[in-house]
């Protein structure tokens, strides 16, 4: 074993992540009283600033030079960007109307969502287990369709979004907190503008600043951070297939906040969707650790 990796901080980090990420409802929901899109503004700005702080701190050399080198990386970050950001505006107003359920219906299908990303962009192929856990995922979400006579929107756009920012990141290596500094920024003036045009924001009433509200608006900023910093440190102790194990904790805890605290329905139909989503990422959970599993064997998929 590496003597600079330590699976147990690995786990630490992970599961910090992890539950930090599905717990955000706990603070959104303080915030109901701002609208979702202001909340995402204030989201960009704080962290943005509280970004450029922490790069002062963990320096990661070569970064700037890096993206000087490689502009069409800085045009994929202002893609990735605005996915970030409509992902965020999407997730908030999801927990502002009580929608969290679906919210987490979408963060379960993110994995398939991502399977299906590399078959048509990256022209991977996929194998047998792979397809069923596809089409499981694609009849939970018909079952929705067929009993409520609604497509999960909230779902899709969540799951899409995340997984074509990760396709994006992908092909635009840069590292998570650079990366996200440098989408914050990309996107300040169109937050600052925003602010700006909207005398009935809550930003622009008398007495904001210095107020307890904005207080909670600028938390957002580290609490947006600091669990992608421990994300990326379980990432250096653990390997990947853990980390996609350890995914599933956050819509878990999102859908048990959603009924047992906030009192969302979850209804029969919902039952029945929510059990080919889990059934699908069953099989794909098995394939994956069968391929892992063969590769250490072996050394090769």
């Amino acid at each position: 074993m590496n003597p600079t990796v330590n699976p147990r901080r690995g786990y630490v980090l992970g599961l910090t992540a992890y539950c930090v990420w599905g717990m955000f409802p706990l603070y959104f929901k303080t915030l109901e009283g701002t609208p979702a899109i202001e909340v995402v503004m204030h989201r960009i700005i704080w962290s943005a600033i509280f970004g450029a702080f922490l790069l002062l701190i963990w320096r990661h050399p070569g970064w700037l030079n890096e993206l000087i080198k490689h502009p069409k990386r800085l045009l994929a970050l202002v893609l990735s960007g605005c996915l970030i950001a409509s992902n965020w505006l999407t997730y908030v107003w999801a927990v502002h109307n009580e929608h969290m359920v679906e919210a987490s219906l979408g963060y379960y299908i993110n994995p398939l969502v991502n399977v299906m990303l590399a078959l048509v962009f990256l022209r991977e192929s996929l194998r047998r287990m792979q397809w069923m856990a596809l089409g499981l995922a694609g009849l939970g979400v018909s079952v929705q369709i067929w009993q409520l006579g609604t497509v999960p929107w909230i779902a899709l756009i969540l799951a899409f979004s995340f997984g074509l920012y990760g396709l994006i990141r992908k092909q635009a290596p840069v590292a998570a907190l650079p990366g996200l500094v440098v989408e914050t920024w990309m996107l300040l003036p169109a937050a600052l503008i925003w602010l700006w045009l909207s005398p009935e924001a809550v930003a622009a009433q008398p007495g904001f600043w210095g107020s307890k509200e904005m207080l909670w608006l600028a938390a957002a900023g580290p609490i947006t951070l600091l669990p992608l910093l421990s994300f990326n440190g379980a990432a250096k102790h653990l390997p990947y297939s853990t980390i996609a194990f350890l995914q599933y904790i956050t819509p878990t805890v999102l859908l048990l906040l959603a009924v047992l605290l906030f009192g969302e329905p979850f209804t029969a139909s919902a039952w029945l969707s929510f059990a080919f989503i889990w059934a699908a990422l069953a099989v794909y959970s098995w394939d994956a650790w069968r391929i892992l599993r063969r590769t250490r064997k072996t050394g090769v998929i």
